[in-house]
């Protein structure tokens, strides 16, 4: 591993976690999402700083940034654009949605129409957008980063199944501890303003380390039970008793891909199965589905991933 890009990623980790306190796991999984160019759906309840996170992860690396705020009535043009006539000229111009851009946040994402989620659908799978008919590509960096309620169920539409295996990792955003909660009181006091990151004393990445800490991704070493390992974590899911619905191949693919990420933000050139296990929740949770009666007995995706984790043999 580089002296340069292992520097890089722990700047970047340092600089987010002096902002989003107590979130130094969700600051990792967010940089994990970024080096597999993979989407992310962040859960948590309101004013817990998921918009924050999106817009600071943007600053911090430098990304073309846009949001889009998601309406019961928001039409698919709302995100992609459309050809609006030019009166001056009398023709149709190309006018270009939110969605081109490098990192798109989509607040509340479950408030979109099924007709705009597909749509979006496009966007994400294909990293491309149709507009009467021509396609158009979107940048080779286009991310999204997209927020959801998990209280609130009034005026929403639940994702599809399709469209949440289009999420690389659903990551969690849970309260701040009473210490973290004391400092974001003491940083507002003294004058934090979230709306305005240009006061915020943050410092860019460095230009290029994303392209490295990807390649490094790319080229970890990983050894054939390990392997065997990752493909038995996701097999087990679809013969484990509390689930009704079990993790896909390309689940499969997507942990693997999580977890190489993962050993290159650890400084290593190499696979280690801790790195598969860390990295089992955010990225399976919201591709299987529970029984009801485990959700009836209180038991949530997570606590049944774990059991399962620990239920498969490691490798020596």
């Amino acid at each position: 591993m580089q002296a340069g890009t292992a520097s890089a990623i722990d700047h970047g980790r340092t600089e987010l976690n002096k902002i989003l306190l107590g979130q130094a796991g969700v600051v990792d999984q967010c940089l994990l999402a970024l080096l597999c160019r993979g989407h992310v759906l962040l859960e948590g309840v309101p004013g817990i700083g998921k918009t924050l996170l999106g817009k600071l992860v943007g600053h911090l690396v430098g990304l073309k940034f846009q949001r889009v705020q998601c309406t019961s009535d928001l039409m698919p043009a709302d995100i992609s654009g459309g050809n609006i006539l030019n009166a001056a000229t009398s023709k149709f111009e190309l006018h270009r949605g939110p969605v081109f851009t490098d990192l798109l946040l989509v607040d509340e994402i479950n408030r979109m129409p099924p007709r705009t989620q597909a749509a979006l659908l496009e966007a994400m799978e294909e990293r491309q957008v149709t507009i009467d008919g021509i396609r158009h590509s979107l940048a080779r960096d286009f991310t999204v980063f997209a927020t959801q309620n998990p209280v609130e169920f009034e005026g929403t539409y639940p994702l599809p199944e399709a469209q949440l295996d289009r999420f690389l990792l659903k990551v969690k955003m849970g309260y701040p501890s009473a210490n973290d909660e004391v400092e974001v009181l003491a940083s507002h006091h003294r004058g934090f303003d979230a709306h305005d990151l240009s006061t915020l004393d943050l410092k860019p990445l460095p230009a290029g380390w994303l392209e490295e800490a990807r390649d490094k991704a790319a080229h970890i070493t990983i050894q054939p039970e390990l392997l065997r390992y990752v493909s038995n974590i996701v097999r087990k899911t679809r013969e484990w008793p509390a689930l009704m619905l079990g993790a896909s191949p390309r689940a499969g693919v997507a942990l693997m891909q999580v977890a190489k990420a993962k050993a290159v933000l650890d400084g290593r050139d190499y696979l280690i199965p801790d790195d598969v296990k860390s990295v089992v929740a955010p990225t399976l949770r919201h591709r299987v589905r529970l029984r009801p009666e485990a959700e009836l007995e209180g038991f949530s995706s997570d606590d049944i991933l774990t059991q399962l984790v620990g239920s498969v043999e490691v490798p020596r």
